[in-house]
């Protein structure tokens, strides 16, 4: 495998040096992608937050930032990105407002009905398995809480699309495909908005609440 393929297979789970590389990275290049799927969360007063795929920790900060009241709990399950993720929010741990952790989002590790706020931003291209994650997803958010994903890929654009035949374990899913895994898994009320002029995704879910 060349240097350049190796490199970019961090962006799956990074480890070592190559790794290390592709975190910090991560948080500068992937922030005005965040900013622009947070803009379609809904109005919110969440308690508790899980960031999940958390990667560099950048978003996890912002989460913590724009919702000052509550508690934010990122998960990566690259030691790589939990090690970042946690020396760049070191001020919100510090002030008990947040922890970073390892997890596999196949098996959350997460009280059930808790959360108000899931968030997974360039992550979910690697979940084993969309419906399965996603009903994890759904058991531990409170009923009536809210998933955002965001994308820089809606499925269909080509260099995505070239990447994916390259990085081990990638697969860069539709809008229509994330909608239908989220229903599978039990959310209603699926948003799905895309960029203006870029192939951006920001999925808003809702959990439905108790009758």
């Amino acid at each position: 495998m060349g240097l350049y393929k190796k490199f970019v297979n961090q962006t799956r789970k990074p480890e070592g040096v190559l790794g290390k590389l592709m975190v910090n990275g991560m948080n500068g290049g992937h922030a005005k992608l965040a900013d622009w799927g947070m803009s379609y969360l809904p109005k919110l007063t969440p308690d508790d937050i899980v960031d999940l795929g958390c990667g560099g920790g950048r978003n996890a900060g912002e989460l913590a930032r724009r919702y000052p009241n509550a508690h934010v709990i990122g998960i990566d399950y690259s030691q790589v990105s939990v090690d970042k993720a946690t020396t760049h929010n070191k001020k919100w741990i510090d002030e008990g407002r947040m922890i970073i952790k390892q997890g596999d989002v196949s098996c959350l590790r997460l009280p059930a009905g808790k959360i108000e706020l899931a968030t997974a931003f360039e992550t979910v291209y690697f979940w084993p398995g969309l419906e399965k994650c996603f009903s994890e997803v759904y058991k531990v958010l409170k009923p009536g809480g809210t998933f955002l994903i965001v994308n820089e890929s809606d499925g269909t654009d080509e260099t995505s699309l070239k990447f994916q035949k390259i990085i081990d374990g990638m697969h860069c899913y539709t809008a229509y495909e994330i909608d239908a895994a989220l229903k599978s898994a039990g959310f209603s009320d699926v948003q799905v908005n895309h960029h203006e002029d870029k192939p951006w995704i920001s999925v808003v879910a809702k959990k439905g609440a108790r009758v």
